[in-house]
């Protein structure tokens, strides 16, 4: 509706570099009905279709344009396509939209210079607008004089907007989205393309949100992502990247089977900053310390006894609820400058999670900065490419442990990874991390919540009905680790401690075939894998009394009088 396509502008780079980025323009006095417009978006759709017919057509559709991509593909349902849908005209007939037709037709010629800025108030908001491209870490006064400046020129921008839509093609406009919404909404049975909804919570042009939902009910394959802060133009807004959006909602494929290791993006330079930003107070108040061993056995500070050259295997002991994950991914980036690719239970990649949240999520950021289902195949994928893979063996059962658990591994008997690391010749480093009972305390685990009436018969239902989606992992082992529960814990919140790893020497199996076939040997280097685990941990609990830093408020004072606070001391080592 503001005819000037920054909607496009702002994200055509990003967009670029992954996909081949085409644009539908119709000019100002174009008077194409809606019908036509459909099939004139089939022929490329179609062209494309069969010059590529095992890729994925991706349609983008802001407001009208959700009404458009929602018609083409109700018409071609054999055409593999996903449809990224901004705030969609569907609900065009619930909206305040409506009242501006008589509005319009009466409103004398001389009057339309007013209709831009009336429109404003009910577009988006203009500050975000604004925001777009100003970057937070600058100085306050340079960012509020940034800000003025966008302003001013969104202004004069509202004012042109006069001239760019007239007021006979502003009454066309409206007169189509009332045609294109009526069309695609009788045609939602016939869609059966993967659809993702990008909805706004202060859309004051059209109820999105609630609109949002009534697609996600009416669609076969439709998942939604709520912003609740945004307006009608989302897309202009800061703060939203699509292509962000998209990664983090595993809708980016390259065939017709989305493929988790394969079809996988790494995060770009801004989307690390923006995760280091959201996280920062996170990683200040854990105040994480990375220690690693050398190949002499020596123990230095950093990640320098991690090797570089994949294929490499980290396996760990996992915090409660996976509270190590946030530092120990930002630090192997920072350090690093590679991506761990997490081996992840298969709830958060599955529509029963998605359901229970339409918001961005820390299980979006997860798959943003890929976690990946657990599985044989994307293990066997993963070391395949020569990833450095990230594994916990304990699973969910070692992440939601009972009190009195703490640090204490709890690992199946099958040493299945090593021998899948040997047929690789990956690198395998065991690592502790402890620092959980610093931060919170387990005042209600699962053998308390299951003996509340309401609450334990939820999680009971709940399990179960994951367990009907296939969605347990070693249901099919004994003893402890089979019992994989999921539920949230209660948790008291502490004064914060620090967190501290230890990552041990590491253990080369390139050239050791005789792991993948002699399951005894495997057993054994198993045992030793756990044992080490366990040893990093007892000796950084030691340790960590001698640290003069484990308290939040003594690496606060440091900071504030020194000059060099990137590494706050810990203990000797």
């Amino acid at each position: 509706m503001d005819g000037t396509g920054m909607g496009l502008v702002l994200h055509e780079k990003a967009l670029g570099k992954v996909f081949q980025v085409w644009c539908l323009h119709i000019p100002v006095y174009d008077r194409t009905p809606f019908d036509e417009l459909v099939k004139f978006v089939e022929r490329t759709v179609r062209m494309k279709h069969a010059s590529s017919p095992n890729k994925p057509i991706y349609l983008v559709g802001d407001s009208f344009g959700g009404c458009l991509a929602l018609a083409v593909a109700a018409h071609n349902p054999k055409i593999d396509l996903v449809l990224i849908l901004a705030n969609p005209a569907t609900s065009f007939g619930r909206s305040q939209l409506q009242p501006l037709l008589p509005l319009l037709e009466s409103l004398p010629d001389e009057f339309h210079v007013t209709v831009p800025y009336l429109l404003s108030f009910i577009m988006g908001d203009p500050m975000k607008m604004a925001m777009v491209n100003i970057d937070s870490a600058l100085p306050p006064g340079q960012i509020i004089q940034l800000l003025s400046d966008n302003l001013t020129g969104l202004l004069a921008h509202l004012s042109g907007l006069a001239d760019i839509i007239p007021k006979e093609t502003l009454l066309w406009k409206l007169k189509l989205l009332r045609s294109a919404s009526s069309y695609s909404n009788s045609r939602l049975h016939a869609v059966k393309a993967e659809v993702l909804v990008v909805a706004s919570g202060k859309d004051n042009m059209l109820p999105s949100g609630d609109e949002a939902q009534r697609l996600a009910n009416s669609l076969r394959n439709c998942l939604v992502r709520y912003f609740k802060d945004n307006g009608h133009t989302i897309l202009l807004e800061d703060g939203i990247n699509l292509l962000s959006i998209i990664k983090a909602t595993s809708k980016y494929r390259r065939s017709k089977r989305h493929d988790c290791v394969i079809d996988f993006l790494p995060p770009s330079a801004s989307e690390f900053k923006n995760a280091l930003e959201d996280n920062r107070w996170y990683l200040n108040f854990t105040g994480p310390v990375m220690l690693s061993t050398m190949e002499n056995g020596k123990i230095v500070r950093g990640l320098a006894g991690v090797p570089c050259e994949g294929p490499v295997l980290l396996v760990g002991y996992h915090m409660l609820m996976g509270v190590e994950l946030v530092p120990l991914v930002s630090e192997y980036l920072s350090q690093r400058k590679i991506l761990l690719r997490g081996i992840a239970h298969p709830t958060l990649f599955n529509q029963l999670v998605e359901n229970q949240s339409n918001e961005s999520s820390f299980v979006d950021v997860l798959r943003l900065y890929g976690a990946t289902p657990v599985s044989a195949s994307n293990f066997f994928k993963l070391l395949a490419t020569k990833s450095h893979v990230l594994l916990y063996p304990g699973g969910a059962r070692e992440a939601l442990h009972r009190k009195g658990e703490e640090y204490k591994v709890i690992w199946p008997d099958q040493p299945e990874f090593i021998r899948m690391a040997a047929r690789f010749g990956a690198t395998i480093v065991p690592f502790g991390v402890v620092g959980e009972d610093d931060i919170a305390q387990l005042v209600l685990d699962y053998d308390d919540l299951k003996s509340i009436p309401v609450l334990g018969d939820r999680i009971r239902r709940d399990n179960e009905q994951a367990s009907r989606r296939g969605l347990t992992v070693r249901s099919d082992m004994d003893g402890e680790i089979a019992n994989q529960a999921l539920y949230l814990p209660g948790l008291l919140p502490k004064i914060p401690g620090r967190f501290y790893y230890l990552f041990g020497k590491p253990i080369h199996t390139k050239g050791r075939k005789d792991l993948v076939k002699d399951r005894e040997k495997a057993r054994k280097l198993y045992l030793q894998v756990k044992s080490e685990v366990q040893n990093n941990m007892n000796y950084l609990l030691k340790k960590r009394e001698e640290d003069p830093y484990r308290s939040v408020i003594d690496r606060t004072a440091y900071k504030a009088f020194s000059a060099t606070s990137d590494d706050v001391p810990t203990f000797d080592y």
